[in-house]
């Protein structure tokens, strides 16, 4: 178990595509740091998807920073491929990773962070990355009835293989990739329907011979909110779609509610189903940073472009959406990594330079400011000249101007000082 004595730059929570692609950086930086992960081996979330799962961007886009995708690049990696090269890659760059670390809390300990883990000890680390993802925690709908509902209710996250489900009436819930993927697969072996709010919207894998991400990394949608909202298309090369256009399975618009039996389907007909599949995807996993004041009420992360809106020395990487498209992806844990460390390495300059000044001979909060005085001084001086040359109306406007304008600036330079040395002591 690890002391206490032991100070890190930094503390990245989680050791899957994100927390190693960070780890990347640092390293590339010559920073101190260490990967928590919870597991026992840095590969995510990736060993828990269904066994046939494959990614929907070729190898050639999906690596990480520094190791290309081994095997022919315009193929579509399957998971367990995926789970070797992230057990490759952490080993190729030596990354220093503690495994069976789970973080249990993190907190503030004056000027550092403090990472609490069950059964590794506590960390110390100036700064912290929380690297958890977005695939930490599935997200399970609170529908009418569901508790009365008698068959199996389960999570993607909890599918594996089509053969348990043989012969019996299936309803995947969700309208992405994961739910076609998996209702095609059990199509095979059983009756399945795919219930959706809204119809499935189908992008094309491959554009004039070429897939999709070609076209995204040439022109840089995919650095960019390319798609305007939050729904995620189904990349297809027209396989899934003639597979539902031929009913194998068959999509519906969502059902009402559970009954004892089965679901009530928008028409009202019910329909008795042995089992319904949530493929609804994920939530991040953050409930770690709760005594911290990082996250909002529904226990979202408050950042922008991941960095901490309300927590000094706080970043994130591999939330969805985090700075564009590819934001919680395989293929974007880099870009927002690069980013990441970035803004964490100017944090961690403006520190020691707060830290090399020293409280003895701190500089003068008016003195970096003085430009501003003298200006306002000079607004002064020149309402009293007014004054001597008789511009008696203006006069007293631009004296109070120059007088508020003086007393915003002392507020304002006193909370300067204050969020100044906020973090040197």
């Amino acid at each position: 178990m690890e002391t206490m004595k032991t100070e890190y730059d930094t503390i990245v929570i989680g050791g899957g595509q994100a927390g190693l692609a960070t780890g990347y950086y640092l390293q590339q930086a010559g920073l101190r740091f260490l990967i928590l992960e919870a597991g026992p081996e840095p590969v995510g979330s990736w060993p828990n998807f269904y066994d046939s799962v494959l990614l929907n961007t070729p190898a050639r886009y999906s690596a990480l920073p520094g190791l290309p995708f081994p095997g022919e690049a315009d193929r579509y990696p399957a998971r367990d491929e995926v789970v070797a090269y992230l057990r490759r890659y952490a080993a190729h760059f030596k990354l220093p990773i503690k495994t069976g670390a789970r973080v249990s809390k993190v907190e503030r300990l004056g000027r550092l962070f403090r990472v609490v883990t069950a059964g590794q000890g506590h960390f110390l680390a100036r700064t912290v990355v929380a690297a958890t993802g977005f695939f930490g925690r599935p997200h399970r709908p609170d529908l009418p009835g569901q508790t009365k509902y008698r068959g199996q209710r389960l999570h993607a996250a909890d599918y594996h293989r089509p053969e348990p489900f043989e012969g019996q009436r299936i309803v995947v819930v969700g309208g992405a990739n994961a739910a076609i993927q998996i209702g095609i697969e059990l199509a095979d072996v059983a009756q399945v329907t795919l219930a959706t709010r809204e119809p499935i919207r189908y992008r094309s894998q491959r554009l004039l011979g070429r897939d999709i991400h070609f076209w995204l990394a040439k022109t840089g949608l995919d650095r960019t909110q390319w798609l305007g909202d939050r729904t995620t298309p189904v990349f297809d090369g027209g396989r899934y779609q003639a597979a539902i256009a031929a009913g194998q399975p068959d999509r519906r618009p969502m059902f009402r509610r559970f009954t004892a039996e089965g679901v009530v389907w928008s028409d009202g007909a019910h329909e008795a189903v042995d089992a319904v599949i949530f493929a609804t995807g994920y939530r991040p996993h953050l409930s770690y940073l709760a005594g911290l004041g990082a996250l909002d009420q529904a226990g979202q992360a408050h950042h922008r472009r991941g960095v901490s809106n309300s927590v000094p020395g706080l970043y994130y990487t591999g939330l969805s959406r985090q700075q564009n498209a590819a934001s919680g992806t395989l293929r974007g844990a880099g870009m927002d990594a690069k980013f990441i460390v970035a803004q964490l390495k100017r944090y961690h300059q403006a520190q020691e330079r707060e830290r090399n000044s020293g409280p003895a001979h701190p500089q003068p909060v008016w003195l970096a400011r003085s430009n501003e005085l003298l200006v306002l001084i000079s607004l002064i001086l020149f309402a009293l000249k007014g004054q001597l040359a008789g511009a008696w109306a203006a006069a007293p406007k631009l004296v109070g101007e120059a007088l508020v304008r003086l007393l915003i600036l002392g507020v304002g330079s006193l909370g300067y000082g204050q969020a100044a040395g906020l973090y040197s002591r």
